[in-house]
């Protein structure tokens, strides 16, 4: 730290509230699945409010912050190993946003999401619950995708949230970096010199449409199965 550290918006309030709501979002599907019977209910609707927040978190990646754009950690593969050699150039500021590997975590877990909502939609457990859309495919293919969500799916999710434990707590107390209370209050100690993620009201206000856009959208979707 030096006189010229001060603190810097990295993480803008609605990248760090799709994390909070994510996550709990995450939690309370697996745990719906796992109680089942009437508690299935809210495991459907979780499952669009993930859903939801994918759109959104796709459309931010765009349109958001500076350090929640997928420009600002869509590393070329040079750098990533160069980081996983511990040779990072001080230029490329990995510090600052989503590091290489980090973002590797990010993308994977967005991709398995996506994987688990999409089947989800699809499955059939041919007792009591099917997804809205299981009318469009044949039986072959909505056993495909109720394979996939009911256990390679939900096992790869609950890896990856692990890992992504795993990872915080080594760079915690291994490393002495702190990357919760920055996910928490939007703002890191950095140099004077890195540039601020925007997070004004008008920002907020465009988060808030493009996730009441995206909430439009998958309610449509859902619909379609009557």
């Amino acid at each position: 730290m030096n006189a010229q550290t001060v603190r810097v918006r990295v993480w803008d309030l609605p990248t760090r509230l799709f994390h909070w709501v994510l996550m709990a979002c995450v939690i309370g599907s697996v745990v719906s699945a796992k109680i089942g019977g009437n508690a299935m209910a809210w495991h459907f609707r979780l499952g669009y409010v993930v859903f939801t927040l994918l759109a959104f978190r796709l459309l931010w990646g765009l349109v958001g912050g500076r350090w929640s754009r997928f420009a600002s950690f869509l590393y070329a593969p040079a750098t990533l190993r160069r980081y996983l050699r511990g040779a990072s150039r001080p230029e490329e500021g990995h510090e600052v946003g989503h590091s290489p590997s980090g973002a590797l975590s990010v993308f994977a877990l967005l991709a398995l999401l996506g994987a688990q909502v999409g089947t989800g939609l699809f499955a059939d457990d041919e007792i009591a619950n099917s997804g809205p859309l299981v009318r469009f495919v044949s039986s072959a293919t909505s056993s495909l995708a109720t394979g996939w969500h009911k256990h390679w799916g939900q096992w790869l999710i609950l890896l990856l949230v692990v890992l992504h434990v795993a990872a915080i707590l080594v760079y915690r107390f291994k490393r002495g970096r702190d990357l919760v209370t920055p996910m928490l209050t939007g703002d890191k100690l950095l140099d004077a010199a890195v540039p601020a993620s925007a997070d004004s009201l008008a920002t907020r206000a465009l988060a808030a449409l493009l996730v009441a856009l995206c909430g439009g959208g998958v309610a449509w979707l859902v619909s379609l199965g009557g």
